[in-house]
């Protein structure tokens, strides 16, 4: 088993033990929860909390049998306090008290016992009290009070009501779900809570989210949703399970479509094992009663269990009775049926089934009538492969229907492996097309490519050139996803168009295939002439909500803002209200992501949680994470930090094609350049180019050489950051992009500005602002200003470099762009300081200090020196030295005598450094150049 490093999902117990601890009285805590549910990891670390405190602490427990031994906990405390000097001795007491209690007259003196060893217990908690009278709190802990005694609750209830005037703790822990009847703390502990003299918590199991939080600090990486829900629903949130599951290999998500059906991943051994145990014990019918129902599933029908067994329902009502006792079951809350208490219960037992009685049981329980979905599992288990295609093809088109993409893909991969050998080929190849449709859908690119590929040559061998066409549009989407290049996606297409002939609606859904690999190689113009031609062949609507949605976004990068938002507006609205699934995600997915890319932030945000959730409640999950993906962009460009880094961490774990990793890779990138681990940054950089190379699209690569500029200009490599730079601009130059274009702008005045000079800066921006300006896209234009006040600030025009960052810092605050925005702040420190505003310069500083602060990024590393560095310069060396002086604490007078100038001179100085620091009392300058040294020794 691996332990989790830390304690996930229970911050509001810890809370409440740490006010506890902290009261000046005590009380009796339990913690209750099933076995495996952290109570004991809880308690360790509420000890680890209490003697930081100071508190004595002092363990014992109970076992199995020990309801049967008089005070065995209690032995247990005596010998843990026999063991400290200062307690030795009230160790000693309470053992021999336990002694007497065997020399046959407990009985009559049981309640003088009870309050004795009470007693002695509670004053052992403090030896040796401080004079100042202070008295330190004890800590008393008893795991496992559901096999504890008579002697040893009685003991502790007496104990509570000291517990209520004195620093004294006792904190037990129990299985909540093993208190039947014959327990003894089971009556013990309502007569305490009722009275008021002991509080409980419960320990909840976790949510999926805190299992997959529990996961990633196991293992270092964030789990897969999918993973990490099908890790949650086997190991039903139980921390225990959790680590054990992660011990035997990351779980694999059991078949959608397989709800009868074992999970896909074994047991660990572990608890298979201890489950198998406690069943040994179950007499033989109740054995197999509970096999039948594994069979069924995690949750069972009792009428369908009745059935199964043949037993008459007197017997399954005891042999439930025994299940249920023996905490193998519960019933549901209507009575119809039971459920297994964990996952891992129903899973044990049934790989424990031999595999002919497993074959039978399922063939029973598929001839009960089943729906079509539970059907064809357990035909297909019970080895009725033509029934289970029957049943598997019938159930995958009704999921599809009903938008449930990962139950249909999996129902279809089970049609799939059970297909008579008779199937007609024509019937083969719409199998094969629907299941690729469904694995696009759920992000499973590379099997749905293989099953288009298929499915197209099916087509061709038939004859059906049409059919075979007509699966090229959807293919060759897919095959984008796995990085395939813009002339190979185009060739596909035009190759297509041959074999559609005569068939309008195929040979548009073609054009419309091939406006969309334009778009997203920004050849616009060429976009909108296949848009066009598509259109004028007739689409119908699904097919025109497409080729919307692809002018739409031509139209935003174009410039044309306003009428790209509302072509692809309409096409959200129409496709959803059709039910056109596929292209209303897209549609969304195109919306958002290009406002992403425009830096129209405050809609790229709405736009991008909308389509998210639409996307989820139809499970189009490709859509899903690239959108996530450019979620995690929008949440790094707005200065999110905290947020981006887990939103692009877990795009990047659940996304299946190529876009979503180099998307999420650039976020990441950009976001480990921002805290300063240039080697992170270079590595996630370097890989999304890798990965987009192929592509050789624009919007894949540009991002990754923009922020690899970024990383050669921390590193003091201007060289470097200048070719890459004119790497990006020579990419956006020959499709005239700006969106990609407009973060070089700023990037690569800086770089020639440090290797070249202003004439090369000059002649950059020159470049560069031709194409920003021709495109005119609203928020691309701040970087111009931005880039001119750097130039002019560079040759000492100070008052146009003022103006123009002015203009530049007010753009980018109002665009939300984080990244330039504090740079602008920082560019007018400098500015401010070269005018000789410090105050102004502080001002700035300090702004862009708190936006880094607020954005959990940490400031760049100049900017702690920027204050007292910067306006050193503006001290003459003679004011250097007063405001030393002004320092050490000497007076005016006194400053006068050490430097052998007049009083007034040194007063004069005085004054003079007041005007230049912006301040007013002698106090800050003593602080301003105790700073100034401390930077400048620095």
């Amino acid at each position: 088993m691996v332990a989790s490093p830390v304690l996930v999902g229970r911050e509001d117990l810890l809370a409440l033990a740490d006010r506890r601890l902290a009261a000046p009285t005590g009380e009796v805590l339990f913690l209750a929860g099933e076995a495996g549910i952290g109570k004991t990891r809880l308690l360790a670390e509420i000890v680890v909390r209490a003697r930081l405190l100071g508190y004595e602490v002092f363990a014992a427990g109970a076992s199995p049998g020990d309801t049967e031994i008089a005070g065995g906990p209690l032995a247990d405390l005596g010998a843990e306090l026999r063991r400290h000097p200062s307690t030795a001795a009230a160790g000693e007491r309470l053992g021999q008290r336990l002694r007497e209690l065997t020399d046959g007259d407990a009985a009559r003196r049981r309640r003088l016992l009870v309050a004795d060893l009470a007693d002695l217990i509670a004053v052992s908690g403090a030896p040796g009290a401080p004079e100042s009278g202070h008295r330190p709190g004890t800590l008393i802990t008893l795991e496992d009070l559901h096999w504890a005694d008579d002697l040893t609750l009685d003991v502790l209830a007496r104990l509570a009501r000291h517990a209520r005037s004195a620093r004294l703790l006792v904190v037990g822990t129990y299985r909540s779900d093993e208190l039947y009847p014959r327990v003894p703390m089971r009556q013990w502990r309502a007569r305490l809570l009722t009275q008021r003299l002991a509080e409980e918590v419960r320990l909840p199991r976790l949510v999926i989210a805190q299992t997959a939080t529990m996961a990633a600090a196991i293992t270092g990486s964030s789990l897969p949703t999918a993973a990490a829900t099908a890790l949650h629903a086997r190991s039903d949130g139980i921390p225990l399970h959790v680590e054990e599951f992660l011990a035997a290999g990351p779980p694999v998500a059991p078949p959608t479509g397989s709800l009868a059906g074992a999970a896909a991943d074994p047991v660990p051994d572990t608890l298979a094992d201890a489950v198998l145990a406690r069943a040994a014990h179950l007499r033989p019918a109740s054995r197999r009663l509970a096999e039948v129902a594994s069979v069924l599933g995690r949750s069972f029908d009792l009428d369908l269990l009745t059935t199964m067994t043949g037993a008459g329902a007197d017997a399954v009502d005891e042999q439930l009775r025994e299940l249920s006792e023996q905490f193998f079951i519960r019933a549901q809350p209507d009575r119809t049926g039971y459920d297994f208490r964990h996952a891992l219960i129903r899973d044990a037992l049934y790989a424990d089934i031999s595999p002919l009685r497993r074959r039978s049981l399922h063939a029973q329980a598929a001839a009960a009538g089943l729906p079509d979905a539970l059907a064809s599992d357990h035909y297909e288990r019970a080895g009725r492969a033509d029934a289970a295609f029957r049943h598997a093809r019938a159930a995958a088109r009704e999921a599809a229907a009903l938008s449930a993409h990962r139950e249909a893909a999996e129902l279809y991969r089970r049609a799939r492996r059970t297909r008579p050998a008779r199937l007609p080929r024509s019937e083969w190849a719409g199998l094969l097309a629907a299941l690729a449709r469904e694995l696009a859908s759920i992000d499973e690119i590379e099997e749905s490519a293989a099953c288009y590929a298929e499915a197209y040559a099916v087509r061709l061998e038939l004859g059906d050139q049409v059919g075979a066409a007509a699966l090229v549009g959807d293919w060759v989407a897919v095959r984008h996803l796995l990085g395939a290049d813009l002339e190979t996606r185009t060739e596909a297409l035009r190759a297509a168009l041959p074999l559609a002939a005569g068939h309008p609606r195929t040979c548009a859904e073609l054009h419309a295939e091939l406006a969309a690999a334009y778009m997203l190689d920004r050849r616009l113009d060429e976009a909108l002439a296949s848009g066009e031609r598509a259109r004028a062949l007739g689409v119908d609507n699904q097919a025109r909500c497409h080729v919307d949605a692809t002018v739409g976004s031509v139209l935003l990068f174009a410039g044309r803002t306003a009428e790209g938002t509302r072509l692809l507006r309409d096409a959200i609205t129409r496709a959803s209200s059709l039910r056109f699934e596929t292209q209303a995600a897209r549609s969304y997915r195109m919306l958002g992501t290009s406002m992403s890319v425009l830096v129209d932030y405050a809609g790229a945000e709405d736009t991008l949680h909308e389509g998210i959730a639409y996307a989820d409640r139809v499970e189009q999950f490709n859509d899903r994470h690239y959108m996530a993906a450019h979620l995690a962009h929008v949440q790094w460009a707005t200065g999110d930090w905290t947020a981006a880094t887990t939103t692009a961490q877990q795009a990047l774990a659940d996304g299946g094609g190529i876009t979503t990793d180099i998307t999420a890779r650039h976020v990441l990138g950009y976001l480990a350049l921002g805290r300063g681990s240039y080697e992170e940054a270079s590595d996630h950089l370097s890989r999304a180019e890798s990965l987009a190379s192929g592509m050789r699209e624009l919007q894949r690569l540009s991002p990754a050489w923009w922020g690899q500029a970024e990383v050669a200009l921390a590193r003091g490599d201007a060289t470097t950051a200048i070719a890459r730079c004119e790497q990006g601009y020579a990419a956006s130059a020959a499709v005239r992009d700006a969106a990609y274009l407009f973060p070089y702008v700023v990037t690569g005045v800086r770089a020639h500005l440090t290797g070249s000079g202003p004439t090369a800066a000059r002649d950059w921006l020159d470049r560069t602002s031709a194409l920003l300006r021709s495109r005119a896209i609203p928020g691309t234009l701040g970087a111009l200003d931005h880039a001119e006040g750097l130039i002019h600030l560079h040759e000492g025009h100070t008052g146009k470099a003022r103006d123009a960052l002015a203009a530049a810092a007010t753009f980018w605050a109002a665009r939300r762009r984080f990244w330039e925005g504090t740079a602008a702040l920082l560019d007018q420190a400098r500015c401010a300081h070269r005018s000789r505003r410090p105050a102004e310069a502080a001002a700035y500083r300090s702004a862009a200090l708190h936006a880094y602060a607020k954005a959990g990024a940490p400031p760049p590393r100049e900017i702690a020196a920027a204050g007292p560095a910067q306006a050193g310069p503006l001290l003459s060396a003679r004011e250097i030295e007063v405001a030393r002086l002004v320092a050490e604490g000497l007076t005016n007078p006194q400053i006068a005598a050490a430097l052998t100038i007049a009083p007034k001179t040194a007063a004069a100085h005085v004054e003079h450094i007041r005007t230049k620091l912006g301040v007013s009392r002698r106090a800050q300058i003593a602080a301003w150049m105790t700073t100034n040294d401390r930077v400048t020794a620095g």
